[in-house]
């Protein structure tokens, strides 16, 4: 059973920083994706940006230059780093990782519970 958990988050001022981490995604034999999606109370779920398995990222407009996705493949770890932060980008983060549990699996999604981004002085 796949359980993501993601951690990091809290209370910034606008400008700061948080780097949000997920973890939990040793089951899964064969990751094709890894992002990190918010949703804003209110808002719909909105993708903020994504990391496949050859390297490629993609980042939603209002991140691009302030947030860093990256993955460590040794603690089966994806971060999210968030600088320049905005109150705007108060949310629920959550960490969602796509893939195969084994070779001959059917491609799913898993989400983590998410984690709270509050940004305000």
């Amino acid at each position: 059973q796949v359980q993501l958990v993601e951690s990091g988050g809290g209370l910034v001022q606008p400008g700061g920083s948080l780097r949000l981490s997920c973890a939990g995604s040793e089951s899964i034999a064969i990751i094709m994706i890894m992002s990190w999606y918010r949703q804003a109370p209110g808002k719909q779920r909105e993708l903020v940006a994504a990391l496949t398995s050859g390297g490629s990222t993609n980042y939603a407009d209002f991140v691009k230059g302030r947030f860093t996705i990256s993955r460590d493949n040794t603690k089966n770890t994806v971060y999210l780093q968030m600088n320049s932060l905005k109150p705007e980008d108060t949310a629920v983060y959550y960490c969602n990782v796509g893939g195969l549990l084994t070779s001959w699996a059917s491609f799913r999604e898993y989400w983590g519970q998410g984690t709270q981004v509050s940004v305000s002085s």
